[in-house]
């Protein structure tokens, strides 16, 4: 039987900034493009060729119309998603010389937000991906985690995103208790070396992955932008490189290689992603990362697509 990815978390819309943007704010013209980490790894999964559930809340509203269109277009299933007339999140974009995204964010009273008991699925999946905002507003994330608890401890894998927004919360020692309870629960976590300074600015990398590790989960992959990745076990430290390419945005990248790392997990399991294996992956995310980047907003490539890129050799840092 084929397998089947849960992508749990929030579609909403990326307010991009453009000159010829349809939406305006304070004098700025954005253009209005469906994101949010849960669809942006749900599209990448599905893009890939894989089978994906999406389970978030989608408005009816234009821009829950938007996002509901586009996730079916990419093959990404929308069954155990939930429908309500309450708006769409919105996370507006700023863009600094480099390219590199900052947030800011309208969630409160969204569709996007409204995860409880009344319509999340009763059922276990094999596979489970998890993160981003949709872990730490309230009162849905409290919701979330008994949901998720009760699948991990039934067996589920699964891989958690923090995904780190001091925009929408700036207490540093609050939002790392969130994200070590949610630690917790993962088998793999996926973080960025910003988002570890942030969250542990008095720590290195390493102490944060041993801290991470002794909380239970079993894999880190430590993503570090131009400069490529590295994954952590309790026995095992593998690195790659990043791949040159020309920089729009970062928008997506992290996502997209959340993505890859659920691709690896359905193909391979857990316990496989390691030595060559592990590495032949991570070189994937990186490539796969690098081609989001190369172009606007959270715009993954297909398999076909990552294909095409390997075989022109792509140039590594």
């Amino acid at each position: 039987m084929e397998k089947v990815a849960w992508v749990v978390g929030e579609v909403l819309v990326d307010l991009i900034p453009a000159t010829d943007g349809d939406e305006s704010i304070s004098n700025q013209r954005y253009r209005a493009i469906v994101g949010g980490g849960g669809a942006n790894t749900a599209r990448a999964l599905a893009r890939l060729g894989k089978r994906c559930e999406f389970i978030g809340g989608l408005s009816s509203d234009r821009f829950g119309h938007m996002a509901w269109m586009e996730l079916e277009r990419d093959g990404v299933g929308l069954d155990l998603s939930d429908e309500s007339n309450r708006p769409t999140a919105k996370a507006i974009v700023a863009l600094d010389d480099d390219g590199v995204a900052t947030y800011s964010f309208e969630v409160e009273g969204s569709a996007t937000f409204s995860f409880d008991s009344t319509w999340l699925p009763e059922d276990a999946p094999n596979l489970l991906h998890i993160g981003s905002l949709a872990t730490v507003v309230s009162p849905g994330r409290e919701a979330l985690k008994k949901w998720v608890g009760d699948r991990h401890r039934a067996g589920t894998l699964v891989v958690f995103d923090p995904n780190v927004r001091p925009a929408f919360l700036s207490d540093i020692d609050q939002y790392r208790e969130i994200v070590e309870e949610w630690i917790a629960l993962a088998d793999l976590v996926k973080a960025s070396e910003e988002e570890i300074a942030w969250l542990y600015p008095e720590s290195d990398q390493e102490s944060v992955a041993s801290r991470w590790l002794k909380l239970g989960t079993e894999l880190i992959v430590i993503t570090r932008g131009s400069r490529g990745m590295v994954a952590l076990r309790s026995d095992e430290s593998i690195g790659v490189e990043g791949v040159e390419i020309d920089l729009v945005d970062t928008v997506g990248a992290g996502d997209t290689v959340g993505a890859i790392l659920v691709e690896a997990l359905m193909d391979s399991g857990i316990e496989a992603l390691r030595g060559e294996r592990l590495e032949e992956v991570l070189r994937r995310a990186a490539l796969a990362a690098a081609i989001t980047c190369s172009r606007e907003g959270a715009n993954p490539p297909s398999g076909d697509e990552l294909m095409r890129w390997k075989g022109n050799d792509a140039v590594s840092r």
